[in-house]
């Protein structure tokens, strides 16, 4: 039997380490800084709350990924946020004052009971934004647009964005009246478009025949942009809701195809990422090669509702994990530091050695006579004594 390791990681947990950790802190605060000139202003949420206020209103789907533990001091439980939007949402109807948009931004840790997907961590860095009060068609342009940003700004390429409307098939069930547990098995044979699953599901169900016949065609309405024609001829009788959820889809591909024409755009009418909060359109982005997508987002109306305060919503999260993974932001990160001597009473010295930090250089000073050099310091330069001036030279120790 081998022996228990008492300082190995849990399964799907992870660290990071030097470099690393610098490049992710550098491309955070670069994240942070892009939001915050779009006009998002930055919160800070605690890591844990109450139960309640975690598992409300759009938090309710996270409930089988939240660690619980019992509060000491209260005896009520308490959450592990596994998602800051509902945080979000909390601040923005229950802490902030006014009733006009309003856009906040955040980065901080969460951790999930289980990871989303395989080789993926239970511990994302979550990174996001949320514009809060606004129903409008330009605040979901706005969202998608930002995430794009963010991606570009990473330094991702060749990204591909996949575009739904929740609207579409939250309209076509309502017509279908289905029981709720027989809404929640179709709503699993779409997402994994198991056709001949699906057809026996729709044969077996009474149901309008026009209705199965919409439904049934949901899953192949997926593709470029020139599939829109094809969803409106299918879904030509399905309703003004469906309409109007085509029209929108159609009005944010063509405007994201002309801002970000290097974007491949894609629909799929099939898809329901976040069915069970978003109310209108959701996206994602993704890059060949790579199963989990970069970013995710969409619309969330009245998220604010259970808090005492129905307000409109849009926006989007990421891992900055995955996107530092993904991008080349990272690459021109600098690596070198810069080796001076130990601390003394050479005020000259020490007026160099303060100029160089103040220009963004990384200085090590040696600790003692001995100049033992520190492990992983990529110490590439050397502060030097020549002719009475200390001086920057190339090192190689």
């Amino acid at each position: 039997m081998r022996k228990h390791n008492p300082w190995l990681l849990p399964d799907a947990v992870t660290q990071v380490l030097p470099p690393a950790a610098r490049e992710l802190d550098l491309l955070g605060r670069t994240l942070m800084d892009l939001f915050w000139s779009w006009g998002y202003d930055a919160i800070d949420p605690p890591l844990i709350e109450y139960l309640e206020s975690l598992l409300t209103g759009t938090g309710r789907h996270l409930d089988l990924e939240t660690f619980k533990i019992t509060d000491q001091l209260s005896g009520r439980l308490m959450g592990i946020r596994a998602d800051i939007t509902p945080q979000a949402a909390r601040i923005d109807a229950q802490v902030l004052d006014g009733e006009g948009p309003r856009r906040l931004c955040y980065l901080g840790p969460v951790l999930h009971t289980r990871p989303e997907a395989h080789g993926g961590s239970r511990c994302p860095l979550q990174i996001g934004a949320e514009l809060f009060g606004d129903a409008g068609l330009g605040s979901d342009l706005e969202a998608m647009s930002l995430m794009l940003e963010m991606l570009l700004r990473a330094g991702v390429d060749d990204l591909h964005l996949d575009l739904g409307h929740v609207g579409i098939y939250r309209a076509l069930v309502r017509e279908a009246r289905l029981a709720a547990q027989d809404e929640q098995r179709l709503f699993h044979l779409l997402q994994r478009k198991a056709m001949p699953e699906l057809r026996l599901f729709l044969d077996a169900h009474p149901m309008p025949r026009e209705v199965a016949g919409w439904l049934w065609a949901l899953p192949d309405l997926n593709g470029p942009p020139e599939v829109m024609a094809r969803a409106r001829a299918a879904l030509a009788a399905a309703g003004p809701g469906v309409a109007a959820a085509l029209a929108e889809l159609a009005t944010l591909a063509g405007h994201i195809a002309g801002r970000y024409p290097a974007v491949t755009v894609h629909l799929d009418l099939s898809e329901l990422r976040g069915y069970d909060y978003h109310t209108g359109v959701v996206f994602a982005a993704f890059q060949p090669g790579r199963g989990q997508d970069l970013a995710r987002g969409g619309r969330y109306d009245h998220v604010g509702e259970i808090f005492g305060r129905a307000r409109p919503a849009t926006g989007f999260s990421a891992d900055l994990h995955v996107l530092h993974a993904a991008g080349s932001a990272s690459a021109g990160v600098q690596t070198g530091a810069i080796w001076a001597p130990v601390a003394g009473e050479d005020e000259a010295l020490e007026v160099a050695v303060t100029a160089l930090r103040h220009q963004g250089e990384r200085v090590v000073r040696a600790l003692g006579e001995d100049n033992a050099l520190p492990d992983g310091l990529n110490i590439d330069r050397r502060l030097n004594r020549q002719d009475g001036q200390w001086r920057l030279e190339a090192w190689n120790p």
